[in-house]
């Protein structure tokens, strides 16, 4: 009897090629994070790791310049340049860790250089037109479709909290209709609502006493994807001829936070309020 075995690509990092204390120095810097930070760090490290254990290095020999070699290779697999500053934040992140516990004399990453990275915001914006062109086509369609909309352009909320939060976690504080929303870094916050939010989660959940708030056909909760393509649709009901997706509207909710907040600052000032930005996007 014979059999056939189908050759594998995929990159097997075993624990034994490293030592005790490159193991524990590991575990010991993702212990001091959570959720999905802890896993996009755990991913960062498991590549490095990968990388390693092909070029037969142990994680405590490495040197500078094989960091910077970890580096070339991904920008020569076309990784964006966030993305290599990301990975090697995470490594110089780890070695420091490892450097404050004794584990290690000096850091092979303290000066190793990283991509120059824009942080100005290429975000899809929104002026108020086109966001209350897109809350009108949201509260034409379904209560659950309003209630998304809702909570992602008047509450601000990312995507992950609207569709992780539950009917439990709704509630009611000095009169206002809240909900309880787990952030980013495992941080729980209790997020007021707007009364149109209130009233279309309240549609959306109808006789449901628990479980998530928006669920899917198939009964089951909400996926990234099939919030998108809900945005999308609306945005094209809406007659919005940009690419919009579910941060776009969160993008939306903050720029406006920060125009009203400017606008109040320059009223306490007792100065003259400045001509509104053609190109500025409020609510």
């Amino acid at each position: 009897m014979t059999t056939t075995t189908t050759p594998s690509t995929a990159v097997v990092v075993y624990d034994d090629m490293f030592a005790d204390s490159e193991r524990f120095a590991r575990a010991g810097f993702l212990a001091g994070y959570s959720g999905q930070t802890r896993d996009a760090y755990a991913m960062d490290l498991r590549q490095f790791t990968a990388w390693c254990a092909e070029h037969d290095l142990r994680l405590f020999d490495v040197r500078r310049a094989d960091i910077e070699c970890y580096a070339r290779q991904l920008e020569e697999r076309g990784r964006a340049r966030s993305t290599v500053a990301r990975r090697l934040s995470t490594v110089a992140g780890f070695y420091r860790y490892a450097v404050e516990e004794g584990l290690l004399g000096h850091s092979p990453a303290a000066h190793v250089r990283r991509p120059r990275v824009d942080y100005e915001s290429h975000a899809t914006a929104l002026d108020r037109n086109e966001l209350g062109a897109l809350l009108v086509a949201a509260g034409l369609a379904s209560p659950a479709e309003h209630a998304l909309m809702s909570l992602l352009a008047l509450n601000g909320l990312r995507i992950s909290e609207a569709l992780g939060a539950n009917i439990e976690a709704l509630g009611v504080e000095r009169g206002h209709r809240t909900l309880t929303v787990l952030r980013k870094g495992g941080k729980i916050v209790v997020v007021p609502l707007a009364p149109r939010t209130a009233r279309a989660i309240d549609l959306a959940v109808g006789e449901r006493a628990e479980g998530p708030i928006f669920v899917a056909a198939s009964g089951r909760r909400m996926d990234p994807n099939g919030a998108a393509r809900i945005v999308r649709r609306l945005a094209r009901q809406a007659g919005i001829n940009k690419r919009v997706g579910p941060h776009t509207l969160r993008h939306a909710f903050i720029t406006a936070a920060q125009f009203r907040r400017w606008r109040a600052a320059a009223r306490r000032a007792g100065g003259r309020l400045p001509r509104r930005p053609e190109d500025h996007h409020a609510l």
